[in-house]
């Protein structure tokens, strides 16, 4: 990302919504701004495989591994305005496992790029499956969008939630709904 660049186009964003970008509260807001979005979009300079970094190890188990109430920040593709919520991933693995923390950093990494919610949710589910080759993976995603609050239809309770299931997680379901009721809030409460 070209950060010269971008600084100079917030600049000109800002004369043209008739600000004065020489103002000193805004003097060094393009340089900000630069800054915020190279790490907002970072996960368009990173691959999953890096994030993962060789963490998938040999198992026996074929059990149910579940991350709940990941948290998520995403901007949406129509508006650069946040999105943000939970995430849960679940997965039953065959031969392999992924160290836990991966799958946080599978979902900050492909949050960091334009997203809408549904597509990010099924990039999520493919990428873990592929990561372990699991026998099936469960992702549900919750999350509120500032698109919808502050703009358009201005509602400020809405929650989105998008679901992607693969494998057993899709064929079966009595898996599917051993998912559902794990990730439910009532459950940890």
């Amino acid at each position: 990302m070209n950060a010269q660049r971008v600084e100079s186009l917030i600049r000109e964003l800002l004369v043209e919504i008739g600000e004065d970008p020489n103002r000193e509260g805004l003097q060094r807001t393009p340089l900000r701004v630069a800054k915020a979005y190279e790490f907002l979009t970072s996960g368009y300079r990173r691959s999953p495989e890096e994030v993962i970094n060789g963490a998938v190890f040999a198992s026996e188990a074929n059990n149910m591994v579940i991350a709940r109430d990941i948290e998520v920040y995403s901007l949406c593709e129509h508006h650069l305005l946040p999105f943000f919520g939970r995430c849960h991933v679940g997965y039953i693995a065959q031969k392999h496992v992924i160290g836990v923390s991966k799958l946080a950093r599978i979902v900050d990494l492909l949050a960091r790029r334009l997203q809408i919610q549904e597509r990010l949710t099924a990039q999520i589910a493919r990428h873990v499956m592929d990561a372990v080759d699991a026998e099936g993976v469960g992702v549900v995603m919750e999350c509120r969008h500032l698109c919808m609050m502050m703009r358009g239809v201005e509602k400020q309770n809405s929650v989105m939630t998008t679901s992607s299931v693969l494998g057993s997680f899709h064929r079966d379901p009595a898996t599917r709904t051993e998912f559902m009721a794990l990730i439910d809030r009532t459950v940890a409460k």
